[in-house]
């Protein structure tokens, strides 16, 4: 299997910088970084800064579990635009770690995984390709798309990195 690390690091790179527009948004306009990090797109939904960190997860989650590494866990406590940009960085620094032998084989390895309360069971490709991936990107669009909401100056060219 490829490793996905190369995908993942572009793409937090992009969140980062545009996490970075966000701030000086918020600093132009004289709004609390606080505020956009706990902005939301509706209200059942969950708001910017847990979008990071879902999106952070699995963008740590699947190189280390497809590497049949143990999954780094980071607390979730992000309040602020500027913690959730140093959450991107920490998240690609600890896949930059993995080297691209560890990967050669993921596609047959068993991934379980427990969410909410039952365990779910992919081999190694179908995990990456229809969970991690699409889930990832799902928070990241969502994210994405509350800075939009908010005024800010992103664009495709800054999603795409």
């Amino acid at each position: 299997m490829l490793s996905p690390v190369p995908m993942f690091t572009r793409s937090l790179t992009a969140l980062e910088a545009c996490l970075a527009k966000a701030e000086a948004h918020c600093e132009a306009r004289r709004i609390k970084p606080e505020v956009l990090a706990a902005d939301r797109l509706f209200p059942d939904m969950f708001p910017l800064s847990r979008q990071v960190q879902i999106a952070t997860d699995h963008a740590k989650g699947a190189p280390f579990r497809l590497a049949g590494l143990e999954v780094p866990v980071f607390e979730d406590t992000e309040a602020s635009l500027a913690d959730l940009r140093a959450r991107c960085a920490r998240a690609r620094d600890a896949i930059s770690g993995i080297a691209d032998a560890a990967f050669e084989g993921a596609e047959g390895r068993t991934i379980v995984l427990k969410v909410a309360g039952r365990e779910l069971t992919f081999g190694g490709t179908d995990y990456l390709m229809g969970w991690a991936i699409p889930n990832f990107f799902f928070h990241m669009t969502t994210a994405y798309n509350i800075l939009r909401k908010d005024g800010v100056e992103v664009g495709k060219r800054d999603f795409l990195g």
